[in-house]
C-alpha cells in the first residue's frame, strides 16, 4: 500500500465524526410536588456534573404550587416557556419532560430516548451560530457571530444546587437535591444574520447562559457565560 492510501486509511479510522461546538440545551420541566420527577432531576444533576458538552438547565413549573407543595424555585416565565413547547409540539404539558435543542420533547426520566436525542443533536449538520458571554461585575457582555437565520437572544439565570426537605404533597418526607435551577429567562435582543454585541445586567441566578432561538422554537446558539475580572 502507498504512503498516500496508507495515511488516507489512518485518516478515515481516527477522524471524529463532525459534532456541534456548542452545548446541546437540555431543558427539564418539573416541580418538587411531583412524585414522578426526583428521577428526572437526578439525571439532569448527572448531566451537569459530567457531561460539558450538554447544557441542563431545570425549569420548575408552577401548575404543581396548589396541589399540596409550594415549589420554592417554581417560576411563571418558566410555565410559559414550557407551554409554548405544548404549543409546538401539539401535546399537553406534563412533568418531567425534557426539550432537546428546543425540537424534541420526551418523557425527564426515560435516559435511553434522551441520550438517543442528544447524540443525534450533537451529529446535526448544522452546528448554528457562536456565542459567547462574560461577566463583569454589574454587566453582562454578549457577542454572537455571523450566520444565517434569525432568533431572539435569551439570558437565564440559574443556580448550582439546592437541597430541600419537602413537608407536603406527593414528594412528602423527601430529601431533594436539585441541579442547574433556572431563577430567571429574559430575552435582551434580536440576532438576524449580522455580528451582534450588547451589554446587559446579569439575570437572577447563581450562573447565566445565552441561548439563541430561532422563531420554530429551534436552539441555534448557546453558551455557558464566563465570569470575568470584578
Amino acid at each position: 500500500m502507498s504512503a498516500r492510501l496508507v495515511a488516507f486509511a489512518f485518516f478515515f479510522l481516527v477522524a471524529p465524526v463532525a459534532v456541534s461546538a456548542r452545548p446541546v440545551v437540555v431543558e427539564l420541566f418539573t416541580s418538587e410536588g411531583c412524585s414522578s420527577c426526583p428521577p428526572a432531576d437526578a439525571y439532569l444533576s448527572e448531566l451537569s456534573r459530567e457531561r460539558r458538552e450538554v447544557l441542563p438547565l431545570a425549569f420548575h413549573v408552577t401548575y404543581w404550587d396548589s396541589l399540596g407543595w409550594r415549589d420554592p424555585y417554581s417560576l411563571e416565565a418558566a410555565t410559559q416557556r414550557q407551554a409554548e413547547y405544548s404549543a409546538r409540539f401539539g401535546e399537553s404539558a406534563y412533568t418531567p419532560e425534557m426539550v432537546i435543542d428546543g425540537q424534541k420533547g420526551l418523557v425527564g426520566s426515560n435516559r435511553r430516548a434522551a441520550e438517543a436525542a442528544i447524540a443525534l443533536a450533537r451529529k446535526a449538520d448544522e452546528a448554528g451560530v457562536e456565542v459567547s458571554g462574560v461577566r463583569h461585575g454589574g454587566t453582562l457582555s454578549v457577542m454572537v457571530g455571523r450566520g444565517s437565520g434569525h432568533g431572539r437572544v435569551l439570558l437565564v439565570g440559574y443556580d448550582n444546587a439546592h437541597v430541600t426537605e419537602v413537608g407536603r404533597g406527593e414528594n412528602t418526607g423527601r430529601t431533594l437535591r436539585e441541579s442547574n435551577i433556572v431563577r430567571s429567562i429574559q430575552a435582551v435582543g434580536e440576532w438576524t444574520g449580522a455580528p451582534l454585541k450588547l451589554d446587559s445586567t446579569p439575570p437572577a441566578g447563581e450562573q447565566a447562559a445565552i441561548l439563541i432561538q430561532s422563531t420554530d422554537g429551534a436552539i441555534i446558539g448557546a453558551a455557558r457565560v464566563a465570569n470575568g475580572a470584578p
